[in-house]
């Protein structure tokens, strides 16, 4: 079969004109920075029962120490025999997250990097925000709270520390000074005592000092940056956390910044309010498995599929082990 070349195409000039030089375009080696949201879960709950889990709809009992009975003694008198028992907690294994993409082929020949591995990385990161997110949603941690740990007459000795409760929170901010700004009435705090009066209330729980926690958003840690703490004679630390950039310890708590932590309407409170968290890790219980990872060639089209699935449970195995409080910018 012979083919014909046609004349030459003269339809109109380049604008501009073609130099003759060819503008390759440059694909660059290294992706651009991706930055994630700070997950904290794993630190402030424990993860004692993460081997127990296996799979989706698991079920596992916790057992809890039981109180010993004390009674008065006395030489003439029978002792009174007492059988301890405690109560189990459940944690249901009752959530789970997923994903399911896939690498064309096309996509694969053409690309200078490893994309599979690429995402799987983001995978990760993106299954730990989705699932503190989900784990410190406020209803979760505010059911399981004490009542005594929570609302406008907190603590279970003092029972007056005004924490704060949706629709009526507590205004904190850095300083006491000025009109309308700290404590100058009974709405408000400043970010000192505010952390202080979240002290006192595990402190009538008779809650561990060492492991306690406390989950702000930005704005309270910028406060805290902002308050007396900035000094590093009342922090305790060799510098200033203005200095360091680190909030470290106040009145025994790691200070933990989160932008996951229940905000507005969207999280569940009235607009303006923030939940912030307080405790002891014997608080809460954390347990997840990466039950599935997996590659496959897709079935309905050219290419490789990466899934993964995540199960996992939380409890509020002790509620006197945790703080709720509702806050806003004072």
């Amino acid at each position: 079969m012979a083919f014909t070349i046609g004349t030459p195409y003269s339809g109109a000039a380049a604008s501009p004109a073609y130099t003759g030089i060819f503008i390759p375009t440059l694909w660059a080696g290294k992706f651009i920075e991706k930055f994630y949201d700070a997950t904290v879960l794993a630190a402030i709950s424990n993860t004692d029962y993460e081997g127990e889990i296996r799979n989706m709809g698991d079920l596992v009992k916790i057992r809890t120490r039981p109180t010993i009975s004390i009674a008065d003694y006395d030489a003439t008198m029978a002792l009174v025999v007492t059988r301890p028992s405690s109560a189990s907690v459940d944690l249901n294994i009752d959530k789970g997250k997923y994903f399911n993409t896939v690498l064309d082929d096309v996509m694969e020949v053409q690309s200078d990097s490893d994309l599979l591995s690429l995402w799987a990385d983001d995978a990760s990161e993106q299954m730990k925000i989705k699932v503190d997110t989900d784990a410190l949603g406020y209803t979760r941690l505010n059911t399981g709270t004490v009542a005594a740990n929570k609302g406008n007459t907190a603590g279970r000795i003092s029972a007056d520390l005004r924490l704060g409760i949706t629709t009526s929170p507590t205004f904190v901010a850095s300083t006491t000074q000025g009109t309308g700004v700290g404590d100058t009435n009974a709405n408000d705090r400043s970010v000192i005592n505010h952390l202080v009066d979240l002290g006192q209330v595990l402190d009538e729980q008779n809650i561990p000092e060492s492991g306690r926690f406390v989950v702000v958003p930005a704005w309270y840690a910028s406060a805290i940056k902002r308050s007396e703490l900035r000094d590093a004679s009342i922090s305790g630390d060799g510098s200033s956390m203005l200095r360091n950039g680190r909030l470290g310890m106040v009145d025994r708590f790691t200070i933990y910044v989160s932008n996951l932590t229940p905000a507005g309407v969207a999280g569940g409170l009235a607009a303006g309010e923030f939940a912030v968290y307080a405790g002891h890790k014997n608080g809460l219980t954390f347990a997840s498995q990466m039950t599935k990872v997996e590659t496959l060639r897709s079935e309905s089209t050219f290419g490789t599929l990466l899934r993964g699935l995540q199960v996992y449970g939380l409890g509020v195995i002790d509620g006197t082990c945790l703080s709720v409080s509702i806050v806003a910018k004072g």
